[in-house]
């Protein structure tokens, strides 16, 4: 019989102001435990939302960087009316809670980090059987360093930027239907098409922590986070419904990455838009 971990998980709302929820589960998305507030159904979709999320950012680690150190440390969720933070808690077990945009961040990472170190094997959650731990081993595909195959799809404003900030890897453009518009020109339209799946499903699982979050179904999102051993990879909102995807080494400020691909975005969305126009008076 699975134990009720609810009372453990109430040391984070309890302990840290504007913490609003948080939810520990196994890594195929079962429930073990959930603060107040919640109902069966919200800590159900969380839970397998953030069974999801997990296993995507282990599986784009590669995108990060080639270093054989590709441990995952967490993934964070912005919307314009708070925060998800998830992390691992012990084998086959994960730590999901949510906060108020004012929240003070390093205090909800400490005293989530802090419980899983005192709890240690009892968050621990062995798969179902024929139920494969995502944790245990991740996609391990280098970053091809092939051209892109077409100038077209190489957008040198990105290339730039890459250049310009220290430690910035790659960057890749895509559109609101989740297909790649262009890139940094060390990304092939392969790993453009394989990282274009990946970064759907997470926009995808990020917009269904929104009411965990606090906020309607519909809620701004506004980024990604995905924090490796070696480096990070993020999503950004970019326009009304196209996004933007990085990876960084772990050095990298990455608030100016970030900051310069998202002043760069609107004249590469005009500039796209103008070849539809374009393209629809031929």
């Amino acid at each position: 019989m699975t134990t009720d971990m609810s009372w453990m998980v109430r040391d984070i709302v309890d302990n840290v102001p504007r913490a609003r929820h948080a939810v520990v589960l196994s890594a195929d998305g079962l429930p073990r435990g959930a603060t107040d507030g919640l109902t069966e159904r919200d800590v159900k979709t969380i839970s397998a939302a953030m069974s999801g999320m997990q296993s995507l950012s282990r599986a784009t680690a590669h995108f990060a960087g080639s270093s054989p150190e590709r441990q995952w440390n967490q993934t964070v969720i912005e919307f314009s009316h708070g925060w998800v933070f998830l992390i691992g808690a012990g084998q086959g077990a994960y730590l999901a809670a949510a906060a108020e945009p004012d929240v003070d961040l390093q205090q909800l990472s400490f005293r989530m980090n802090r419980l899983v170190a005192r709890l240690g094997d009892n968050l621990t959650s062995p798969p179902r059987a024929g139920i494969k731990d995502p944790s245990q081993g991740a996609d391990a595909t280098p970053v091809s360093r092939r051209g892109s195959g077409g100038s077209g799809f190489v957008l040198k404003e990105l290339d730039q930027i890459v250049a310009e900030v220290p430690g910035a890897q790659h960057a890749l453009l895509l559109g609101s239907d989740g297909l790649p518009r262009g890139a940094t020109s060390e990304i092939d339209k392969d790993l453009a098409d394989t990282m274009s799946a990946a970064m759907t499903g997470i926009h995808a699982y990020s917009r269904a922590a929104a009411q965990f979050a606090g906020g309607p179904r519909d809620a701004e999102w506004q980024q990604t986070i995905i924090e490796y051993q070696h480096g990070w990879v993020f999503l950004i909102a970019a326009g009304d419904d196209d996004f933007l995807a990085a990876a960084a080494e772990h050095d990298c400020d990455i608030e100016e990455f970030t900051s310069r691909l998202c002043d760069v975005v609107p004249d590469l969305l005009g500039r796209e838009a103008r070849r539809g126009e374009g393209a629809d008076h031929v």
